[in-house]
């Protein structure tokens, strides 16, 4: 009896872990052109961070991360991308609530006043990405 219990447990807890979440992913790997690790950095920390510092305080995603690696040339990507939307809806909304952020700030920020297809490159993009728990 102790045994058939112990095993009910453990099937339980595996298939609670085992279960997809309602949360979807967006996840960019982009590029460093030309040495401008600098002007990429900080246009992504003056616009892309603080355009989801503003989705979070409106409810339009759920988290963010800006990640740094170093580039190989199997892996020829500085930067990740990640946004998280607590479900398809919201995923689906992105567009629209991003351009509503958009067009109520103060316009794009850039380094050195360079273009950003002049030091960036999205090299790789998964879009909606399933989590699991």
């Amino acid at each position: 009896m102790k045994k058939t219990i112990l095993i009910a447990v453990l099937l339980t807890f595996y298939m609670g872990i085992s279960q997809s979440s309602a949360h979807v992913s967006m996840i960019d790997y982009v590029q460093v052109l030309n040495k401008n690790k600098a002007e990429a950095l900080f246009y992504y920390q003056n616009n892309w961070q603080q355009l989801r510092i503003k989705a979070i305080e409106k409810g339009f995603i759920t988290s963010y991360q800006l990640l740094e690696t170093q580039p190989t040339a199997k892996t020829p990507y500085t930067f990740m991308l990640i946004t998280t939307y607590k479900n398809k809806a919201q995923y689906e909304a992105s567009e629209k609530n991003f351009q509503e952020l958009i067009d109520a700030g103060d316009g794009l920020k850039l380094l050195n006043e360079k273009a950003p297809n002049a030091f960036r490159k999205v090299i790789l993009h998964h879009d909606a990405v399933k989590h699991w728990h």
